[in-house]
């Protein structure tokens, strides 16, 4: 079977989609398939970086395409990128031979409609796998209003994309139901959480060690957010937290990852003389492991309107390194649920947005539990969101 697959990021890009579609090519190669790829040449987060227009990469055939680069400062160049993407891999997908099973991601927004254009013409299935969902998120966040024009063009794009999928992928039962309520038949959905990275992220002590030495986190209580940065994952109440303990010398916040809040983060800490926050950038594979593991507390956050429309997805290495974590977010979402199973406030704990005392209090108890502290219960319940279960249940759904 020929699949292509789609989306702005791919390998060797370090963002969570990039990972995922990555990890997602090479197990169809190996269970027999044809996977050719169209990304974009630029890095997500650092668009000066650039990959190859060409690459074979592990028997993957990857087709890359230009953009300007304009990066995230405004919207409308984001939106200059979406557009020339758009633009740029018609053109490729249109001298591109038949596929059997094209599999659309999210970035940039609607991208699966263009797939689903390119199949129409030539043939084929198209596979939407929705790992946010837009324009809902658009609305959510403010940046377009809720029926007006351009929001109701861009969901009349939506659902027609939807109505003509062989198979929709959600990543979790919120986002199937909403995906359900555009009247997308329910037979149709498969709600599939991404996995964890367990083939590449293990908690490793020495790796610990080395990237706390390495950014003077020594002997600190680390509390980290790891991740993309972005006005979904508000993280106001986290930052005051950071204040409220700035002469704490035991805790050290760290933010790594990428995104547009990012700076917000970076802008907090100059406006107040922090010393207790530091921010990196996203990490490479093979440092990951290092890098998750030196936190004692991770922070999973979503934004009280995203329910259903993005994905905590970033819970799920955490539940595989075993370390405690601080949900914030919206009851019932999928991540409630998930601390719910847990079952156990000192290893997965929910906070309200806007509650910084209880944060602040969450945190100082943490630290007087010490440092360095990992759960095989934690372990054990993540492993069901492993890459050895839910990665051949996506390829069995993509090949049906």
């Amino acid at each position: 079977m020929r699949v292509l697959l789609i989306n702005q990021c791919f390998y060797p890009d370090h963002v969570s989609s990039s990972q995922h579609l990555s990890d997602l090519a090479l197990a169809l190669k190996e269970a027999g398939h044809k996977v050719s790829v169209v990304a974009s040449s630029r890095g997500y987060d650092d668009p000066e970086r650039r990959y190859p227009v060409r690459e074979e990469w592990l028997g993957i055939d990857i087709h890359r395409i230009w953009t300007p680069g304009l990066g995230k400062k405004a919207k409308w160049r984001r939106f200059l990128d979406f557009g020339v993407f758009w633009l740029n891999a018609a053109r490729i997908l249109l001298i591109m031979p038949r596929h059997d099973v094209t599999v659309c991601l999210t970035s940039p927004p609607l991208i699966s409609t263009l797939g689903t254009i390119i199949t129409a013409l030539k043939g084929g299935k198209i596979v939407p796998w929705v790992m946010d969902l837009n324009p809902d998120e658009a609305v959510a966040a403010g940046w377009l209003k809720a029926g007006g024009l351009m929001e109701r063009v861009l969901t009349l794009l939506q659902n027609w994309s939807f109505s003509r999928a062989h198979r929709i992928i959600a990543l979790d039962r919120y986002m199937a139901e909403r995906i359900e309520a555009k009247g997308v038949p329910k037979e149709i959905i498969r709600s599939m959480p991404p996995w964890s990275h367990d083939e590449h992220v293990r908690y490793n002590v020495a790796a610990r060690e080395e990237f706390r030495a390495a950014h003077g986190l020594t002997d600190k209580f680390v509390v980290m957010y790891s991740g993309n940065h972005s006005p979904c994952h508000p993280l106001d109440t986290v930052l005051e937290g950071t204040l409220r303990l700035k002469d704490d010398v035991r805790v050290q916040f760290l933010f790594v990852g990428g995104g547009s809040e990012q700076q917000k983060v970076k802008r907090f800490k100059e406006e107040h003389g922090l010393n207790n926050i530091t921010v990196l950038p996203y990490q490479p594979m093979d440092r990951l492991s290092g890098s998750l593991s030196s936190a004692d507390m991770h922070l999973v956050v979503m934004g009280e309107a995203f329910v259903g429309i993005v994905h905590p997805c970033k819970a799920y290495n955490i539940l595989n390194l075993g370390i405690p974590f601080v949900s914030m977010c919206p009851r019932p979402s999928h991540l409630s649920d998930v601390v719910d199973e847990v079952a156990d406030e000192s290893l997965a704990c929910q906070l309200s947005h806007g509650d910084a005392d209880a944060f602040v209090y969450t945190v100082l108890l943490r630290v007087e539990g010490g440092p360095g502290v990992t759960s095989q219960r934690l372990r054990e319940h993540g492993a069901r969101f492993g890459v050895a279960v839910m990665r051949p249940a996506l390829v069995e759904a993509i090949s049906e």
